[in-house]
């Protein structure tokens, strides 16, 4: 699950995982304190703060690779899921999308969040939506969550075989 902060990566990678029955990893766990702080702060993340954090996230998936696993990770933008891939060349990638009156909202609402809702803009910014030679799709997170993992799983069909999730 990829996306920016509020899309519903947990949420929805929490039900993916069930559905599909592999564990469901968030890579925020993943990060060093020094960057929660960081972020809880309301200062975004630089590439120097991320690569160590996205060395993780690929190792995490690679450890993952015979069984399988969903994990809940940003990968704004297409450098830091290369860097992912380097480590787990099958990684799949599902972009949640949304506007950024719903992302706002969602953001707004949540409570005890490391991530304020002050960054939203900034990873919007960042953000490089898959490109037509990344494995993945994009799924709309306006939908009810159910009809949402339905189209998901449908579309991890149509990725070709040895996929890891």
């Amino acid at each position: 699950m990829m996306g920016v902060s509020a899309a519903g990566k947990t949420t929805v990678g929490t039900a993916l995982a069930r559905v599909l029955g592999v564990p469901f990893v968030d890579a925020d766990a993943l990060h060093p304190e020094s960057n929660r702080a960081k972020m809880a702060s309301g200062t975004p993340l630089t590439d120097e703060d991320r690569w160590p954090w996205l060395d993780a996230v690929g190792a995490s998936l690679a450890a993952h690779r015979e069984r399988g696993a969903v994990m809940a990770c940003s990968a704004l933008r297409r450098v830091y899921r290369d860097r992912i891939r380097a480590a787990a060349p099958g990684v799949v990638f599902v972009h949640l999308t949304g506007s950024r009156e719903l992302l706002a909202s969602r953001a707004a609402a949540r409570t005890g969040h490391f991530m304020p809702p002050e960054l939203l803009d900034s990873q919007l910014a960042t953000l490089e939506p898959l490109e037509p030679d990344e494995r993945g799709q994009q799924a709309d997170v306006s939908l009810p969550v159910d009809d949402l993992i339905a189209a998901i799983v449908a579309g991890l069909r149509t990725v070709d075989s040895g996929s890891e999730f």
